[in-house]
């Protein structure tokens, strides 16, 4: 038994831990749970914990069902909600097929197997997100399921981007979401309210992509068990207003060789190396057949077009909000500070097979050594098509089902992702996508119905 397990053995015995929860995600990144008492613990340390992978989105076929999980230690935590008195403790987990492997469609498996081939190169991959949400009130809404009576969601105020409304809402909100977030262990930098009615943003602090990514589910789940309890409801919803900003994930990356940012080097342009030029070049080249995964639903694709500093061109630029990829301002005291932001990943996005891909498209640049096209200086919206066309500046794809046709001729994205959840992702989209057609909106209704 390593350290780890006897640390939590330990804590689950001295703070009278009455459950434990094992955490794990579907393809879609949809969050799974099964709790088990302290005397079963012990046991899914050495043998993992067995359940029904068919079950579950995209894990297995039903005649493969038999999945085990393997609880990882490191990642134990008190769940702050669940209150002092018989607490309930939380572990992520590792999917395992009965022979001991790893389950190819896991997507905790994925995010490490794209690790593993950076770290052959001698590269940790550090990411630290900046998670969009919006609070509603909860007048027409159940707290719980979201589920309207039909009328419009209510903001639960008015406010805009970094206003300070006294006694408000989201004020209240933010402060507990922070102090519960860091009770579990997640380091906060920045939490403000965002440019929307309702909306609000919470940074956390830059980890390993493999921590950030439960630390994303982690956020999730704690963002809406505080609108629970304060009695509004939280949503992740890439768009949930027309005529306001859409949630968004933009995601600060960086590579590091031990204790070196690869990203860096002095005297360069911006301080941007060779590496982190390729590495743009990569997320560049490939960001429009990666995007039905860092934008998975149809919904996506409003936030994408609809403006409001969502990025709707394949372009890249310093400082540039309009651009894809974006290099901020270097901090000169800090050389570890070099990084590069990737803008079009939504708040719902599955952190796992998103961060495998991004890595997967940083990396193919490396390898091939991709030149990085010139920068775009200008507001990329506010060009014309001839004039982006000109610039050979792309646009990202404008629904989820032309994400799918440009995925699915994706070597890069098949290679990342596995045959498995390949598959599995291109069924359950297209499915979506031939639901989300067959509907009579009250758009069309209200723009048709007396005028044929």
């Amino acid at each position: 038994m390593s350290r780890q397990e006897e640390f939590v053995l330990r804590t689950v015995e001295d703070r009278e831990v009455r459950f434990i929860r094992l955490w794990f995600t579907d393809v879609l990144g949809q969050l799974k749970s099964v709790a088990i008492v302290p005397a079963e613990l012990e046991g899914a340390f050495s043998e993992g914990i067995g359940f029904d992978g068919s079950a579950v989105e995209g894990l297995s076929r039903v005649f493969e069902a038999d999945m085990v999980l393997k609880p990882d230690p490191s990642t134990f935590s008190l769940l702050p909600w669940r209150g002092e008195t018989e607490p309930t403790g939380r572990m992520f987990c590792d999917i395992h097929v009965p022979g001991g492997e790893p389950a190819p469609a896991d997507p905790r498996n994925v995010l490490k197997r794209t690790l593993a081939k950076a770290a052959e190169r001698g590269f940790t991959f550090y990411v630290h997100p900046e998670i969009e949400f919006y609070l509603f009130k909860t007048d027409n809404l159940d707290p719980v399921t979201g589920i309207s009576d039909g009328t419009a969601p209510m903001p639960v105020d008015t406010a805009g981007y970094f206003d300070h409304v006294n006694g408000g809402t989201a004020n209240d909100f933010r402060r507990e979401a922070v102090t519960m977030l860091e009770a579990m262990g997640l380091s906060v930098e920045f939490s403000h309210h965002e440019a929307g009615p309702g909306q609000n943003e919470i940074d956390l602090r830059y980890a390993d992509a493999l921590t950030m990514a439960d630390n994303v589910l982690t956020f999730r789940s704690v963002i809406k068990e505080v609108a629970i309890s304060q009695g509004v409801y939280a949503s992740f919803m890439p768009k949930p207003m027309a005529d306001h900003p859409g949630n968004g994930m933009h995601t600060h990356v960086s590579l590091f060789e031990g204790e070196n940012n690869a990203f860096f080097e002095p005297g360069a342009e911006y301080q941007l190396s060779k590496t982190g030029r390729q590495f743009i070049a990569g997320l560049l080249t490939h960001a429009a057949e990666i995007s039905a995964v860092t934008n998975q639903h149809v919904n996506s694709y409003k936030r994408l077009w609809t403006g409001h500093e969502a990025p709707s061109y394949i372009s890249w630029g310093h400082r540039n909000r309009s651009a894809l990829v974006r290099v901020p301002q270097y901090n000169s005291g800090k050389s570890s500070s070099a990084r590069v932001e990737y803008r079009a990943l939504d708040s719902s996005a599955n952190p796992y097979l998103s961060y495998a891909l991004m890595l997967a498209a940083g990396l193919k640049g490396i390898e091939e050594g991709y030149e990085l096209p010139e920068e775009a200086e200008d507001n990329v919206w506010l060009l014309s098509s001839t004039e982006r066309r000109a610039m050979g500046i792309e646009a990202l794809p404008r629904s989820l089902s032309h994400a799918l046709e440009l995925m699915e001729g994706s070597d890069l994205v098949a290679e990342t992702l596995g045959e498995e959840v390949f598959d599995f992702f291109l069924r359950n989209k297209r499915q979506e996508w031939a639901d989300y057609r067959a509907q009579v909106t009250p758009y069309e209704l209200a723009k048709h119905f007396t005028s044929m």
